[in-house]
């Protein structure tokens, strides 16, 4: 193939590709099942859901302090437990920003109690089994996993302000190195 022919196909690949992807997100909009993302500056949406204790933690109840609200897909796997175990060891440093982590899964109140005991974990992770509340921040994806299509959590964290305004998303997080981010915005926050 000529180079410069080479080099458009793969353009228009990836111009394909981004509409097709589009369409997608556009197609399960409309159907209701993926929201748009709760963006910076947007007022952090309410929720109530059980914590591996079982009991009811409140975001209405978290104001006036900073809340580190992260999303992941499933308790116990390779990435989720780098996450959770990344924050629970920094979680003093995260207190003394005058934060909260909240972790939230699909997973339910059982399987957090686990997944918290086996880690020591020292936060709680709050059980969103019908994914509501994943929804209403924009973290309930189409996922494509080796081209199969399916819908679930996508690994995301909002820092929420004393005031309850979204002051901070990262969207598609990379574990590695993520603790870091969110001291670093946390001490932007913090001044």
């Amino acid at each position: 193939m000529i180079p410069s022919l080479n080099c458009a196909s793969t353009r228009l690949r990836g111009v394909l590709q981004h509409q097709r992807l589009t369409i997608q997100e556009t197609f399960w909009r409309k159907l209701g099942k993926m929201a748009d993302w709760v963006e910076e500056g947007q007022k952090a949406p309410a929720f109530s859901l059980k914590a591996a204790d079982g009991k009811s933690v409140r975001l209405s109840e978290l104001r006036g302090k900073a809340v580190v609200l992260y999303f992941y897909p499933k308790d116990d796997t390779p990435g989720c437990t780098r996450e959770a175990c990344a924050f629970r060891d920094r979680i003093s440093e995260i207190q003394e920003l005058g934060a909260t982590v909240l972790g939230v899964s699909p997973d339910d109140v059982s399987s957090h109690q686990k997944f918290s005991q086996k880690f020591e974990l020292s936060f709680p992770l709050l059980a969103d089994v019908d994914h509501a509340v994943a929804e209403k921040y924009g973290a309930w994806r189409e996922k494509n996993l080796y081209g199969r299509k399916s819908m679930g959590v996508q690994r995301s964290t909002f820092l929420i302000g004393t005031d309850g305004v979204v002051v901070k998303v990262w969207k598609k997080v990379s574990v590695d190195g993520h603790d870091e981010q969110v001291i670093d915005a946390l001490r932007e926050l913090h001044g």
